[in-house]
């Protein structure tokens, strides 16, 4: 028998014809568990053979594309765990929420304490047992009759929906089903995680990322996200549109605008109810605006200024942007880069001065950065505050009292965006905020700045780490939360996106991503954006309306 060469992670090895990957994946190095393969920027199953002159990257939960597989192995292990130890119980993975994933048991019974310790004791015997993620390629038929027997209907559906041939499951012991993205070669690897059990039959699992350096991070609750999202589930399910098979239904049957006219309304409704407890608040002269990064906060300050003005305020609105120091100015970060993000990046002094200036009834001058340059100028806008002014802070630190320590608590009042969309494509997969904000921003990216999927991807990950650091430990402070995601948006996403997504190339390190969200965006039936309003929170990110720029 001949032997093959190939390189594995930069080092060139020999081995003999017909050795699978996962024999290879021995000798890959890693700090952490190994969880898959990259070969051109392609995740490839460990159970193939290698063939000679491959350059195979295997990779770990650092990894983008581990943490996905680590993720979508979890769920799994853990609805094996949950059939063994409590046979007809059945588990909903509802969305995601910060460093980790919210799941809630359907049944009459309540679980206990002790009934989720035997959960993961379970789970950890599925890990120790080393089970393989068989993978089977099956009739698109075949799977469709399988999800109706066993009564998983929005699956059969969503398969219904997509012009593939066939459809690839995996088995886990005697447990068959999809999480929309391949798997590790075995339950073994998925040796970290943690179940945070919140009551009344609702958990959250935590499982490692490259921010938590490969560890499972410290759960941080937050009632008040899981509150928004848990509402607006609520309101799918009473207008029985919980998963993207019911939206397709809307969308073939010529119905879906009405549908995009209520879920407009609910946005705004959210905006106006915070623009009424604001108008109670007598002492209240600041409102600030803070949220990740797409998540709409330049139509949201815009709304509630209008809903402001209608109950007789005068807004102003100020964008802590301009208020950057010089650039050469800027703090660098760990790799001599500067660190816009930061708060050392604002100027918080003259920032309070200003703020002081106003309640004591001065005149100011506002300053204007200038991002070509990277210099701050003074603008010709002048502003002063009158009775019945308020300002409106929009910025990244908005929700940090560390942004304005020199004014009274009493002055301000907090709100935190997010897009956390309650429409769920089944049962066992949720639509990611990150990835709902990602597709936002490579569309408006490409229309705005000219960038392609890959200059977004590329700055994807800075962004998040310094979303990590300024905003979502400060998530707690807000006064309310508004929830910027529209349930029918990603139908409309779809027809601006996956053209841009097609041109990442084989070669791209950001293929990969690329691949994973066009595979997702297989099940959303497109939706024309004449239905758009000209005012929606989409056209931010779309363009063609009165939020275009």
């Amino acid at each position: 028998m001949s032997n093959i060469k190939v390189v594995v992670n930069g080092v060139e090895k020999e081995y003999p014809e017909g050795t699978t990957y996962y024999k290879i994946s021995k000798d890959a190095k890693l700090e952490h568990e190994l969880i898959g393969l990259k070969i051109n920027n392609e995740v490839i199953h460990m159970e193939n053979v290698a063939k000679d002159g491959e350059v195979l990257e295997y990779f770990d939960v650092t990894d983008l594309s581990g943490y996905i597989l680590y993720k979508n192995a979890l769920k799994m292990i853990f609805e094996l765990a949950l059939n063994r130890t409590f046979p007809g119980m059945h588990v909903f993975f509802n969305h995601s929420v910060p460093k980790g994933m919210l799941a809630s048991i359907s049944d009459e019974r309540i679980l206990s304490n002790d009934d989720i310790i035997k959960i993961r004791d379970e789970m950890k015997k599925i890990v120790e047992e080393d089970h393989r993620f068989v993978r089977l390629t099956v009739k698109k038929k075949d799977a469709i009759d399988y999800y109706e027997k066993i009564k998983l209907k929005e699956k059969a559906n969503n398969i219904r929906n997509i012009s593939d041939y066939s459809v690839t499951l995996y088995q886990l012991d005697n447990l068959l089903n999809y999480y929309y993205s391949e798997m590790p070669y075995s339950s073994g690897v998925i040796n970290k995680y943690d179940i945070v059990y919140l009551g009344n039959n609702m958990l959250v699992l935590l499982w490692p990322s490259k921010r938590s350096k490969g560890e499972v991070p410290e759960y941080v609750h937050y009632d008040n996200i899981i509150e928004t999202f848990t509402k607006g589930q609520k309101w799918l399910e009473s207008l029985k549109i919980p998963y993207i098979a019911n939206l397709n239904k809307l969308v073939s049957s010529g119905k879906i605008s009405n549908f995009m006219d209520s879920c407009e309304l609910v946005y705004n409704m959210q905006i106006e109810k915070v623009a009424r407890t604001i108008s109670e608040k007598k002492d209240v002269k600041f409102v600030l605006i803070a949220g990740p990064s797409s998540s709409g906060k330049t139509t949201s300050c815009k709304r509630l200024a209008n809903y402001l003005s209608a109950m007789g305020f005068e807004p102003i609105c100020i964008s802590t942007d301009d208020y950057f120091v010089n650039r050469e100015d800027s703090p660098r970060d760990e790799n001599g880069n500067y660190d816009f993000e930061c708060l050392e990046c604002l100027d918080r002094k003259l920032l309070t001065e200003h703020l002081e200036k106003l309640l004591k009834g001065d005149v100011i001058t506002l300053p204007k950065f200038d991002f070509i340059t990277g210099l701050r100028e003074t603008s010709t806008k002048k502003i002063s505050l009158k009775d019945n002014s308020i300002i409106l802070i929009e910025g990244l630190h908005a929700l940090n009292d560390e942004m304005l320590p020199g004014i009274d608590k009493e002055l301000k009042y907090k709100v935190y965006l997010s897009p956390f969309i309650p429409l769920n494509i089944d049962r066992h997969n949720y639509i990611s905020t990150i990835d709902l904000r990602l597709i936002r921003r490579i569309v408006r990216d490409n229309r705005s700045r000219g960038y392609g999927v890959a200059d977004t991807m590329k700055n994807w990950e800075s962004v998040r780490s310094g979303e990590e650091k300024n905003i979502f430990p400060f998530v707690h402070q807000a006064d309310t939360i508004v929830n910027t995601a529209l349930p029918y948006e990603v139908g409309v996403m779809k027809v601006y996106v996956e053209p841009l997504l097609h041109s990442v190339g084989i070669t791209s390190e950001y293929y990969e991503e690329a691949q994973r969200l066009l595979k997702f965006f297989k099940q959303f039936f497109p939706i024309t954006s004449e239905y758009v309003n000209n005012d929606s929170i989409i056209r931010e990110f779309i363009g063609g309306g009165n939020n275009d720029d």
